[in-house]
């Protein structure tokens, strides 16, 4: 039975091979007293504690989960422990904003001749874990359901209308062509408001580009696909955010990308256009102008702001203009600071309990039908061959059609792209169920700023931080018990 006078609690424990365990078994040894909650998991260093172990461990119910290795500068491996501090103390500010209380899940350091201190951590941590009492489960917390977000203001003018220099970018891709396979960008969809990506590879096809509000997806997304060939992209201030990002971990070469820029007006939301118009409504044309678009829709003429129809992201964009370019046109779209950056659906989140943010995302999954429209749309989700959530050996998701096996799919979208994410919110945009998505992102996303002070696709010279460590963390303080 437990040492805690209490029914015992489900507490999982990955332990370092070469310290924590042989601290535990020195305290074995030694006959001290120990609780019985905690169920050891022994893995060869912290540093292979993938944070989606003490996801899964907590959403499939475990009461409480501890990570236990060699102290900084004293891993056997040298390095594994650096690795690990970063991604467990990321980790521990993300768990709230999924529902669940970051005081159930503890990192420290404990050595192979330190089997008291060993005694004391599991038994001050168990003790933790009873006081605060059996972790809520997933299937018995009530689904937060119909939820509506607030538009949030923009912070800076948002317009529609052909670019003034989009006869000039027409020019100039013209004359790269030649030594090109090609340049991306946007055509006319399959009505007015739709416009489609597409590869320009001859000078009748670059007649067709357009540019305006309807380019929304983000071009970047195409790129790995073309590897090792001269490619050219048209781009966003977001696009060029995830061409950066690209180019800093190396999936795309800087010779081989040729980057064309135009400021930015802000995109729209297609949803919030359709939602104005009737249901049978056939879209005739439509005319941007000014801050607004006019759209003709079965006879009938519907006037339609920016500030009502354009994306959340937009709004909120700090970054209009292309981060990187070899030929930019036109003027810089001006450049607001924003210190509220956070999207409707974070907003929301962070006015709730602990309780609530668990049934929000259960509401949420609820109408999740597994698509992967989300992955997809990634620009930065580039393995998605190789996705460890197909994977059957080992396997990290079942068929079975649960609101955890859905959220837990979106919690491994999210933890791969933590410190990797620019914001883009294609996620977001891709999916047919309307599902907040980006929210995730957003949240380590701001918990790698918090931290490390790094946001994502900014520096060519910079380094995503889950994939560096420091030997001294400003912000992050020695884990005790």
């Amino acid at each position: 039975m437990s040492v805690l006078d209490d029914k015992e609690r489900r507490i999982v424990g990955f332990l370092c091979n070469w310290c924590s365990y042989g601290g535990a078994d020195t305290a074995g040894t030694a006959r001290a007293n120990q609780p019985t909650d905690l169920r050891i998991i022994r893995v060869p260093c912290s540093g292979r504690v993938n944070p989606l172990f003490i996801l899964k461990a907590l959403m499939n119910g475990a009461d409480g989960v501890l990570v236990s290795g060699c102290h900084p500068r004293d891993c056997h491996y040298a390095l594994g422990n650096f690795y690990a501090r970063r991604r467990l103390e990321t980790l521990k500010e993300f768990l709230p904003i999924i529902g669940i209380n970051p005081e159930r899940f503890h990192y420290t350091w404990v050595s192979a001749s330190e089997g008291q201190r060993w005694q004391e951590v599991v038994t001050k941590f168990t003790d933790h874990i009873h006081k605060l009492g059996a972790a809520p489960k997933w299937s018995e917390v009530p689904a937060l359901k119909d939820v509506k977000f607030d538009l949030v203001d923009a912070i800076r003018p948002l317009g529609c209308g052909t670019h003034p220099a989009l006869a000039e970018l027409k020019a100039e891709i013209k004359k790269a062509l030649p030594d090109l396979h090609g340049v991306l960008g946007w055509r006319k969809g399959y009505d007015a408001i739709h416009a489609e990506p597409f590869l320009m590879q001859t000078e009748a096809e670059v007649d067709e580009l357009i540019w305006g509000p309807f380019n929304v997806q983000n071009l970047a997304n195409f790129l790995p696909k073309h590897a090792g060939k001269k490619i050219g992209v048209v781009v966003k201030g977001c696009d060029s955010k995830n061409v950066v990002e690209l180019l800093v971990e190396k999936l795309i070469k800087r010779e081989d990308v040729t980057i064309f820029g135009i400021g930015c007006n802000g995109t729209v939301d297609y949803k919030r256009i359709l939602a104005k118009l009737p249901e049978d409504a056939v879209i005739e044309s439509v005319v941007g102008g000014g801050s607004g678009v006019k759209v003709t829709a079965s006879g009938k003429e519907y006037d339609m702001p920016m500030a009502e129809i354009a994306q959340d992201k937009c709004r909120l964009c700090v970054k209009p203009n292309a981060v990187i370019s070899d030929v930019f046109l036109g003027k810089p779209t001006i450049e607001p600071e924003c210190e509220d950056g956070r999207l409707p659906a974070l907003r929301f989140l962070d006015t709730l309990t602990l309780e609530e943010r668990m049934g929000f995302w259960k509401g949420q999954m609820e109408h999740c039908i597994r698509c992967y429209a989300c992955r997809s749309a990634c620009p930065q989700c580039v393995c998605r061959d190789f996705c460890v959530s197909d994977s059957r050996d080992p396997e990290w998701l079942t068929q079975e059609d649960s609101v955890e096996q859905k959220m837990f799919f979106q919690l491994i979208h999210a933890q791969h792209l933590a410190g990797r994410c620019t914001g883009c919110a294609e996620c977001e945009r891709a999916c047919p169920m309307d599902i907040p998505v980006f929210a995730l992102k957003q949240q380590f996303g701001r918990m790698i700023k918090k931290i490390f002070g790094y946001s994502a696709g900014l520096d060519l010279e910079s380094m995503p931080p889950l994939l560096g460590y420091e030997l001294e963390e400003a912000n992050i303080k020695e884990r005790d018990l």
